[in-house]
């Protein structure tokens, strides 16, 4: 499996953690740790979740996450299969996790497990 994450450094995550967390959630799903499927996952402020919302959902608004599972799952060039993209904002959770008091980067491994649910096929209303 592989798991990039992405982020400038106004935007501390630790990427272990975040990395672990999936990789649980997708075996939970059936995946192995041998198998040749990816994720992206970025960390972004408001103002770009902002323009992916509105874009991709039409929606002018800013969000905590959004997911954007790939129809196409064959292997690119490097033999993985690209499963999706999550996109986290970094100030939403932050904010989540003053008003729950929580370690901001518990409540982003919540944020892009819920996203990691979305690239393989679980979705809510």
């Amino acid at each position: 499996m592989k798991i990039d994450i992405f982020g400038d450094s106004r935007y501390p995550v630790d990427r272990k953690y975040l990395r672990t967390e999936a990789i649980s959630l997708l075996k939970q799903f059936g995946f192995n740790e041998s198998d040749q499927v990816s994720i992206e996952i970025t960390v972004m402020g408001n103002r770009k979740i902002k323009e992916l919302n509105r874009k991709f959902r039409q929606l002018d608004e800013k969000t905590d996450v959004l997911s954007f599972p790939l129809e196409d799952r064959n292997p690119g060039p490097d033999g993985f299969i690209r499963l999706g993209d999550i996109a986290v904002s970094f100030p939403e959770a932050m904010t989540m996790a003053i008003r729950t008091n929580r370690i901001v980067d518990k409540v982003i491994a919540e944020l892009v497990c819920h996203g990691v649910r979305h690239l393989v096929g679980e979705h809510h209303d």
